[in-house]
């Protein structure tokens, strides 16, 4: 069960475009259990194709970035967001702008 929810996870995160991102609630809904918020955060903690699942594109439901123990550090995930033209508001990516509509 686990593994096959990780990779729905892996599979929803895979198309959130470039300039977008999604919040964890967003993908566990998409992946058929909105309760399931958390357990996506794991699954892009182990995240087996760092390059390929653009993990960096999911954030909180506020806007707010993982904890600096990912993404290589606490200013990598923001870079990598600005890099794709995402815009921040009072340090949170601005949500009304950004968020992936599917």
């Amino acid at each position: 069960m686990k593994n096959g929810f990780f990779e729905k996870v892996y599979q929803v995160v895979k198309q959130i475009p470039k300039g977008k991102v999604a919040t964890y609630g967003q993908i566990a809904r998409l992946c058929g259990n909105a309760k399931m918020a958390r357990q996506v955060g794991w699954a892009l903690h182990v995240n087996p194709q760092p390059f390929v699942i653009p993990c960096h594109r999911v954030v909180t439901k506020q806007g707010q970035l993982a904890p600096a123990f990912a993404f290589g550090g606490e200013d990598a995930q923001r870079r990598a967001l600005e890099s794709e033209g995402i815009c921040f508001v009072d340090g949170l990516v601005d949500m009304q702008k950004h968020l992936w509509e599917r």
